[in-house]
């Protein structure tokens, strides 16, 4: 067995967990490799999981690993959660010991979860290209427009399947996975989806309209934004500018990445426990 290890910064207190970590690995007889950020000629080793090793920043960060032309060699993800919240990670540092014997005995499942491509239209002649350099890119959670500190609104028409839906005026909007419905979406005022859910989430950021409410997609809809003014573009935890009059196109990406739970985990304990959702309250 090989396992990739991916991890941006590792705090000091946390070097013990990380030492103990490879040293049990390799006392069982398991190869691991440490990933760097890729460059345009990275390819992934071949692994059978990858460990994303410290917070939900970290887990999304990984699927810039993704082989776009074989997304398929793409290992499934355990996230070990070295930070704080770590909703979408499995296992906490002081648990690692169970972790391993666990996946070594098989007792884990694998959940499915869609991602949003972004890429700038080249197809249709009728849209206006990005003033901005934007390369097709993967999310996990979500992506978004946002108004700038020196605007008071951002004003973005939302088509769906070429058909124009609203123009959302207000800090912006949020397209989203069912993934990313317990993300910035949740804090928005979005449903929580179910991974299995097949549906995007458009949900508006701060609606100058009370009547703009999120509205919930299948996931075979391509959606385009466009925005009239300068502003911030969010893809998970990555923020860039964009310029004004720039046509953003979407969709769910023919392929899943898989995010791997152990023994009997899954989505609601995990939104019960890290989200404390419907847990009783008793003086």
């Amino acid at each position: 067995m090989k396992i990739a290890l991916y991890y941006r910064h590792i705090e000091p207190s946390a070097e013990p967990y990380l030492k103990e970590l490879v040293d049990m690995l390799h006392d069982r007889g398991i190869e691991t490799c440490v990933l760097e950020t890729p460059t345009s000629d990275f390819r992934l080793p071949t692994s059978d999981f990858l460990f994303s090793i410290g917070g939900d920043g970290t887990l999304l960060s990984s699927i810039q690993f993704i082989d776009a032309v074989h997304p398929e060699t793409f290992p499934p993800v355990l996230g070990i959660n070295f930070g704080h919240l770590g909703f979408l990670t499995t296992v906490g540092k002081e648990n690692l010991h169970g972790m391993v014997d666990e996946l070594l005995a098989g007792r884990f499942t694998l959940e499915e979860r869609s991602l949003l491509q972004l890429r700038p239209p080249t197809s249709n002649s009728d849209l206006r290209p990005p003033t901005s350099d934007l390369r097709p890119q993967y999310s996990l959670n979500e992506v978004f427009v946002h108004r700038t500190e020196e605007a008071s609104l951002l004003r973005t028409q939302v088509f769906v399947d070429d058909q124009y839906v609203a123009t959302y005026a207000g800090d912006g909007v949020i397209v989203a996975t069912p993934t990313g419905s317990t993300a910035y979406s949740l804090s928005c005022g979005g449903p929580i989806l179910t991974p299995d859910s097949r549906c995007l989430l458009i949900t508006p950021i701060s609606a100058h309209t009370l009547t703009l409410r999120p509205i919930i997609l299948p996931d075979t809809a391509k959606i385009r934004l466009h925005v009239d003014d300068d502003c911030f573009l969010g893809t998970d935890s990555r923020r860039t500018s964009l310029a004004g009059g720039s046509d953003l196109l979407l969709a769910k990406t023919p392929f899943t990445i898989r995010l791997v739970r152990l023994g009997q985990q899954n989505f609601f304990t995990a939104i019960r426990e890290k989200l404390m959702w419907g847990t009783e309250v008793r003086s």
